[in-house]
């Protein structure tokens, strides 16, 4: 018997119930180990069908499965693993016509979708009914983790107040994932669940843990809760559709991407680059380039330029970000304003990283 656990944990995993928002990349694995571990009733929401991309991450899954609902599927194998466990699957998509009707019947939500609009419909969802949610997210090489709107504390909206521009989202070939990663992250999600449920330890909360697959390094970020996020009480007025906001350019454009290499040759010979970090703040607080100036994207979408931007409309002016999609999106806005020597960081952080790329530059005589 697992001391400080016992039989009394186990009990309160039997009363709990679990929703999974998502069984992919990350619901699977969280599924399997709450499955394993007893929790009374376990739902899962997922419109998709199950594809043979799917295969390489999304463990629950075989070969045969291919065409089949996900939710469904995933429930009837599950049931095969403990069939002292109570499924209830969901195989449509999530709408707010009906989120807190399904919400409010479990003690946690588990978020495992890969898509900004559900991620801010999970999150205000779980606000309005007050429930507890552990959030999730991967991207190529490096992942998130976090608890929110548990005993007051931050929620997602915290992290990120504002969706991003529709055109910031990385397309499925842009994106990726290293199949193993979200075996990790969706672990450490159940590992959440499970400790919200029976009381051990201390809950991700008011913490994002961030992961480095690469590098295999863990660093935490500490997150304070905003008041105004904690108080929603109805949908605050969006759709799928609306969620993700469009970035005011005009005309389309082929931005000039800057390989890492070159960005520290162009330092060395131009004293007066502008460089321009469009990350949030906590990902520049965790390390940045310097020099650079920070403009997260999001003050591109105000009415008026952030004023820290360069007055000189033919200054040039090298933009990063974390993987280089919303440094570009952030290109294309300077353009409209009538910038004309615009460089885009090509691959962002992650590449500058794996190039080994000091992040203190030579500044030019």
């Amino acid at each position: 018997m697992l001391s400080g656990f016992g039989i009394e944990g186990q009990l309160k995993l039997k009363a709990a119930s679990v929703l999974l928002v998502g069984v992919g990349g990350l619901g699977c694995p969280a599924l399997q180990y709450l499955t394993a571990a007893g929790v009374g009733k376990i739902g899962i929401i997922d419109d998709d069908l199950v594809d043979a991309s799917n295969l390489q991450r999304q463990v629950v899954f075989k070969p045969e499965d291919v065409g089949s609902p996900k939710a469904t599927t995933a429930a009837n194998r599950m049931v095969q693993h403990n069939p002292n466990v109570s499924f209830q699957p969901y195989p449509e998509r999530l709408e707010q016509e009906k989120a807190l009707e399904i919400f409010s019947l479990y003690d946690i939500i588990l978020d495992g979708s890969d898509n900004f609009e559900t991620r801010y419909l999970v999150n205000d969802a779980c606000v309005i009914l007050n429930k507890p949610l552990v959030f999730g997210a991967i991207y190529k090489f490096s992942g998130q983790l976090s608890v929110f709107n548990f005993e007051n504390g931050p929620t997602y909206r915290c992290l990120f107040p504002e969706p991003p521009g529709v055109d910031a989202l990385p397309s499925c070939a842009d994106a990726g994932v290293l199949g193993v990663l979200p075996g990790v992250i969706g672990t450490l999600q159940a590992l959440e669940a499970i400790k919200l449920i029976t009381g051990i330890g201390e809950v991700m909360s008011g913490r994002v843990l961030l992961f480095d697959a690469l590098g295999q390094k863990f660093n935490e970020l500490k997150l304070s809760p905003v008041p105004e996020n904690q108080e929603l009480t109805a949908f605050p007025g969006y759709t799928f559709d609306s969620c993700c906001k469009k970035l005011p350019h005009s005309n389309p454009l082929e931005i000039n991407e800057i390989e890492s290499a070159d960005l520290v040759k162009m330092m060395k010979g131009n004293p007066h680059l502008v460089i321009i970090d469009v990350r949030e703040t906590w990902e520049r607080e965790l390390e940045c380039i310097h020099p650079s100036l920070h403009i997260p994207l999001g003050s591109f979408y105000d009415d008026s330029p952030p004023r820290t931007l360069p007055r000189s409309l033919d200054k040039e002016i090298v933009i990063y970000c974390k993987a280089g999609i919303r440094s570009h999106n952030a290109c294309k806005v300077l353009s409209d304003l009538g910038y004309t020597k615009l460089y885009n960081l090509s691959g962002g952080m992650m590449r500058w990283h794996s190039e080994n790329m000091p992040l203190a530059l030579p500044r030019g005589e």
